[in-house]
């Protein structure tokens, strides 16, 4: 395995513990509000807000889930442009 691979495996790790940080917080805010459904997303951005306040990991989550949207963006830009306003594919 070489430098680069390892360095992306360790990468994809730290945001993979600092995503379960954020689960779990998001869970316990949850149930704290006595589980009422349609917070979720409120939840999800307030416990990654504090998961991140004080994490040294904050600066390479941020950067690698911003050039993972980026990425989903580009795509789906791609596949929009791929299609007509049926469905069909074109030839862009």
């Amino acid at each position: 395995m070489d430098i680069e691979t390892r360095r992306k495996k360790q990468q994809a790790l730290m945001v993979q513990l600092v995503e379960r940080k954020v689960r779990s917080r998001a869970k316990q805010l949850y149930e704290t509000r006595g589980q009422e459904e349609g917070q979720a997303l409120q939840d999800w951005f307030q416990a990654e807000s504090e998961v991140l306040e004080n994490s040294i990991l904050a600066p390479l989550y941020r950067r690698l889930r911003t050039g993972n949207r980026d990425l989903q963006e580009d795509d789906s830009t791609q596949e929009f442009v791929a299609q007509d306003s049926a469905g069909r594919e074109t030839n862009a």
